[in-house]
């Protein structure tokens, strides 16, 4: 069983495609708070789309966690999973196209075993394989030997490495699910904080890099006018872009300040 995005999505005037950690989950309480009951009171106006490195039981189970929003499609293990609630049924037209991009893990797991310094995750899922790093020359070694045989290798927050489909990732993800669902773009506002979230705004969608955002994303989209750059960290930054890019009418998602 395929899972159908509603047809009300479209009509909807933001469509929100938010990273989890340290971003839609980022932030103080009250900025939370704020922007959890902003979604909840305009749902009717407001799509909600969660898009994350973390996998699809994790993500899915956040909903009425600490007041968060139930979303209405993941996309999670970093692009490579796409499912649609509330059942949590995959969006069969974008999973074939990552499936057509999915060489199977066998050949990278042969250059991955030979790398001792990089440790197997032990909880992913989606057409990935995803392993812990501390040592960025033995993981800039291997993302050259990961590309080489045809993969993506991806590093973020210093931390995650990630073996993916070529051509996969979060924004292209995204893109193909847009395209699908014939969803407008100028209604799109991705949200991020790591290395992760730049093929987000590689796509040319509205973006917010958080206030918390790596030095790195930073450094990376200097030089790019579709991303918005917020002062306030996670959730207050997302407030402070869908208030300052106008993408709700009459919004008042953030607070005025002095």
């Amino acid at each position: 069983m395929s899972g159908a995005l509603s047809t009300s999505l479209a009509s909807r005037a933001l469509f929100l495609a938010v990273d989890l950690d340290g971003t839609f989950l980022g932030g103080s309480d009250e900025d939370r708070a704020e922007l959890y009951g902003l979604i909840e009171t305009r749902r009717s106006e407001i799509a909600l789309a969660f898009v994350t490195g973390r996998d699809i039981p994790f993500a899915s189970a956040l909903a009425g966690t600490h007041g968060t929003p139930e979303p209405d499609l993941i996309i999670g293990d970093v692009g490579t999973s796409v499912v649609v609630g509330p059942h949590w049924q995959p969006h069969a037209e974008t999973e074939r196209w990552i499936d057509s991009r999915w060489p199977g893990t066998s050949d990278a797991e042969a250059i991955m075993s030979r790398r001792t310094k990089l440790k197997k995750q032990d909880i992913f899922g989606g057409r990935r394989l995803s392993y812990f790093y501390d040592d960025a020359v033995e993981a800039e070694a291997a993302a050259v030997e990961i590309d080489a045989a045809g993969y993506a290798a991806l590093t973020s927050a210093d931390l995650y490495f990630d073996v993916l489909p070529r051509g996969v990732n979060k924004g292209e993800t995204l893109l193909k699910l847009l395209e699908h669902e014939r969803l407008p773009h100028e209604r799109v506002l991705c949200a991020g904080d790591t290395m992760n979230d730049l093929s987000l705004f590689e796509t040319g969608l509205k973006g917010v890099a958080v206030g918390n955002a790596e030095p790195r994303l930073r450094e990376a989209i200097a030089d790019f006018d579709n991303v918005y750059r917020a002062t306030r960290a996670g959730a207050g930054g997302i407030l402070e872009a869908i208030a300052e890019l106008r993408m709700l009418p009459q919004s008042h998602a953030t607070k005025e300040t002095a």
